[in-house]
C-alpha cells in the first residue's frame, strides 16, 4: 500500500467516523422533530396545494445541510481550491456508499452535498461569483439547481431552445426548462443556454442565475413516481445576467454541463453499493424472521437464491464501479477538456449500477412480499428510485452508445 492509499484510508475512515457521530448528535434530534411534526417523511413527504415538497419537510432537510457543513461533512467532493475537501472518486465511492447504508431513507443523506450543493463544474466560477454563489453553497446556506434539460430535449443538448444573447457587458436569458430537481426551492440556478447556434459543442454556456432575479418564474410542479415533490419547470423571460455571472468562459457550457452530468454518473457507485447492502441487510433479516409453515423462510432455497443473487449484483457492481473510479481518477475525472478514455468509464459505472441496482431492488421486494409492496415501505420507495435512475443523467441506452464509442474509436 503506498503512502497515498494509506492516507486517502485514513481520509475515508475519519469522514466516516465522524459522520456516524453526526448522524446520532445532529440528524436524530432533527428527524424527531421532523416525526412529531406529521408531514410526512423526507423519502414519502407531505405535499402542498401545488404538489411540492412540505415546507417543513424542505426545513428539515436544509437544517441537516447547514449542521453538515458546520461540522465539515458537506463538502468531501470538491477540490481544496474551491473550498472543499479534495477527495479523489475513489475515496468518494467508499464515502458515499456509508453515507448511503448509514442514512437508508432517512435525513442523513442530506448531510452529503446532492445535485443541490455545489458541483464540480460550479467550482469554475468567477472570482466575483465565488462570494455571491460558490461559498454560501459550500456553507449549505443556499441550494443550487442544475438547469439542462426542456420539455422537448433531454440527452440532445445541443437542440436546446433557450437562448442568452449579449446585451452590452450584460447577457439577456429567454427560454425554459423541464424536470428540473430543487426548482421549487433553489436560490441560485445552473443554466446552460445557447450562446452561439450552430458552433457544436462550442454553442453553450453555463449562467448562474438568482432564482428571483426579474424574469425568473418557476413554473409548475411535475409529479415524478418519486413522489418528492422536488422536481419542476423554470421559465427565463428577458432575464438580465451580468458577465462575471458566466461560468469559466464562453462556449464552455457543454463542457461544464457534462462534468455536472458525468459527476452524477460517477455518484451511482457509491449510491447503489450503499443502499443495495442496505437492501441486502433488510432482505437477511426479513428471512429470518419471517416464517412459513412454522420456519424461518430463511430456510426455503428459493429465497436464499434471491438473496445470494442482490448480494451478488451489489458486490459486482461496487467492484465494477472501484475500477472505473481508480482509472478516473488517474485521467482526471472532471478535466476540461476531458480525456478520450474517460467517458466509457463513466458509463460503464452508470449503466452497470443502475441495472444492477434494479434487479437488488426487485429482489428486496420479493424477499419482503405483501410488506415489500406496501407504499411508504423501504423496499417499495427504492424499487421506483431504481426503476427512475435508469433514465436521468444519461439513459442506460445512451450509456451503451458512448461504450461502444470508446471501444470502437
Amino acid at each position: 500500500m503506498t503512502t497515498g492509499t494509506v492516507a486517502a484510508s485514513r481520509r475515508v475512515t475519519d469522514y466516516t467516523t465522524r459522520f456516524r457521530t453526526f448522524l446520532d448528535s445532529e440528524v436524530a434530534s432533527v428527524e424527531a422533530g421532523l416525526a412529531a411534526a406529521g408531514v410526512g417523511t423526507v423519502w414519502r413527504p407531505a405535499l402542498d396545494a401545488d404538489g411540492r415538497m412540505h415546507p417543513v419537510v424542505w426545513a428539515a432537510r436544509r437544517e441537516v445541510q447547514r449542521r453538515s457543513a458546520r461540522a465539515g461533512l458537506y463538502n468531501p467532493h470538491i477540490s481544496t481550491g474551491a473550498g472543499g475537501d479534495g477527495f479523489s472518486r475513489v475515496e468518494m465511492q467508499h464515502v458515499e456508499e456509508y453515507v448511503y447504508r448509514s442514512s437508508g431513507l432517512g435525513l442523513g443523506l442530506a448531510a452529503l452535498g446532492w445535485t443541490e450543493g455545489v458541483s464540480p463544474a460550479i467550482e469554475h466560477c468567477s472570482d466575483a461569483a465565488r462570494g455571491r454563489y460558490l461559498e454560501p453553497l459550500l456553507a449549505g446556506e443556499i441550494t443550487g439547481a442544475f438547469c439542462n434539460t426542456e420539455t422537448s430535449v433531454g440527452t440532445d443538448v445541443l437542440a436546446m431552445t433557450t437562448r442568452a444573447r449579449r446585451d452590452g457587458t450584460d447577457w439577456i436569458l429567454d427560454g425554459a426548462k423541464a424536470w428540473i430537481t430543487n426548482s421549487h426551492f433553489a436560490e441560485v440556478l445552473q443554466v446552460v443556454a445557447v450562446t452561439e447556434a450552430g458552433a457544436g459543442t462550442r454553442s453553450l454556456s453555463m449562467f448562474l442565475v438568482d432564482a428571483d432575479a426579474p424574469g425568473v418564474t418557476r413554473g409548475r410542479d411535475i409529479p415524478t413516481m418519486l413522489g418528492d415533490g422536488l422536481t419542476g419547470e423554470l421559465h427565463f423571460d428577458g432575464v438580465r445576467v451580468p458577465a462575471e455571472n458566466v461560468v469559466r468562459e464562453v462556449g464552455d457550457g457543454f463542457a461544464l454541463a457534462m462534468a455536472w452530468i458525468n459527476w452524477r454518473r460517477m455518484c451511482r457507485g457509491g449510491m447503489c453499493a450503499g443502499w443495495g447492502s442496505w437492501l441486502v441487510d433488510r432482505a437477511i433479516d426479513r428471512a429470518r424472521t419471517r416464517q412459513s409453515g412454522g420456519r424461518p423462510i430463511a430456510d426455503l432455497q428459493a429465497v436464499q437464491h434471491l438473496i445470494a443473487d442482490m448480494d451478488t449484483d451489489v458486490y459486482a457492481a461496487r467492484a465494477t464501479s472501484l475500477v472505473a473510479q481508480a482509472e478516473l481518477d488517474e485521467l482526471g475525472p472532471f478535466s476540461i477538456p476531458l480525456h478520450s478514455d474517460a467517458p466509457r468509464l463513466v458509463s460503464l459505472i452508470k449503466v452497470v449500477n443502475d441495472e444492477a441496482f434494479f434487479r437488488v431492488a426487485d429482489n428486496a421486494v420479493q424477499v419482503h412480499g405483501g410488506t415489500g409492496l406496501l407504499q411508504g415501505s423501504p423496499e417499495e420507495k427504492l424499487f421506483r428510485v431504481a426503476r427512475n435512475l435508469k433514465i436521468p443523467a444519461g439513459t442506460v441506452e445512451i450509456q451503451r452508445n458512448a461504450i461502444a464509442r470508446g471501444l470502437l474509436r
